[in-house]
């Protein structure tokens, strides 16, 4: 098969690792640098240009699109998607679970485990939000976050209430959660690919971090994950309508609560954890889901 990857940097082990295990299987893979590629929106003769060529027909498509260029990214792979090539992850799941808001509407809709989560917009609702959430400590996250980035913990409510009108005082939207404090300053990644959990690892901050994120210093080990959890990882990745992602989540008193579904995981942490190969499981799933203009939108919202 010959299989695109979009992703703007060919030298991220995640990359690396897709393409080694593509190769490996006899596939040819590209990986095409999502910023430089135009398109041609005509009606019929949908097309993609890089570096001044059309780009050939490919079966199948890997976005690993960063989150600074997500609109953009997302637009090159609809047209992708209108040529009738095989996304491992469509636009619609990806730009579902990269609004953190509608994300989280969604897991709730469909009765998956959440920490108590509110979102107003006027800063004189303050009090009525750190009051619905449950009092401090509280974390308050930025909706365009990423990496642990733009994401505070309240330690008391006066601090709460400081920082959520500073935050919505400069029009900056947030939300604002419950701190699962039982957690221990870890959560669970389950990567879950093709409706099944993979591998799980447990990650957990650098000492006086309540982030996990490996980004800041966290260290990581495999993790052995109840019914439960993989149940609730499954489910979110279903309500997501991804096929390939990382759902993290945090072990609190009253079962897994999911705190973010990612549609374009790591794979560093997760493979040296675990010892699993997870590149060569996607290509896997490659091979058994793609099929010209095998698309599975739904618009589920």
């Amino acid at each position: 098969m010959k299989i695109a990857m979009l992703a703007r940097n060919p030298n991220l082990y995640s990359h690396k690792r897709i393409k080694e295990a593509a190769e490996a299987r006899g596939h040819e893979l590209q990986i095409i640098n999502t910023t430089r590629c135009y398109m041609n929106i005509a009606s019929r003769r949908p097309e993609i240009y890089y570096n001044d060529e059309k780009l050939p027909k490919f079966d199948a498509v890997i976005p690993r699109i960063g989150a600074s260029v997500t609109f953009y990214g997302l637009a090159v792979l609809r047209q992708f998607e209108m040529m009738g090539v095989y996304p491992v992850n469509e636009s619609v799941a990806i730009g579902r679970s990269r609004d953190k808001l509608r994300s989280m509407q969604l897991l709730a809709r469909d009765g998956i485990g959440l920490p108590v989560t509110t979102f107003a917009y006027d800063p004189k609702q303050t009090d009525e939000v750190v009051k619905v959430a449950g009092g401090a400590p509280l974390v308050i996250k930025l909706l365009e976050g990423t990496q642990g980035i733009g994401v505070v913990l309240a330690d008391t409510d006066r601090s709460a209430r400081s920082v959520i009108e500073a935050f919505r005082g400069a029009n900056i939207n947030i939300l604002v959660q419950e701190f699962i404090k039982e957690a221990g300053g870890s959560d669970i990644r389950a990567f879950v690919i093709g409706g099944k959990v993979v591998a799980a690892m447990k990650r957990t901050g650098a000492e006086g971090e309540f982030r996990s994120n490996l980004h800041r210093g966290g260290h990581s080990n495999v993790a052995r994950i109840t019914p439960e959890e993989r149940s609730t990882a499954v489910r979110a990745a279903k309500t997501m309508g991804l096929n390939v992602c990382g759902v993290d989540m945090l072990r609190s008193n009253h079962g897994a609560v999911v705190m973010e579904v990612n549609s374009s995981p790591g794979l560093e942490g997760i493979e040296k954890a675990t010892g699993k190969d997870i590149a060569n499981q996607i290509i896997e799933h490659i091979e058994k889901s793609a099929a010209p203009g095998k698309t599975r939108t739904k618009g589920r919202g």
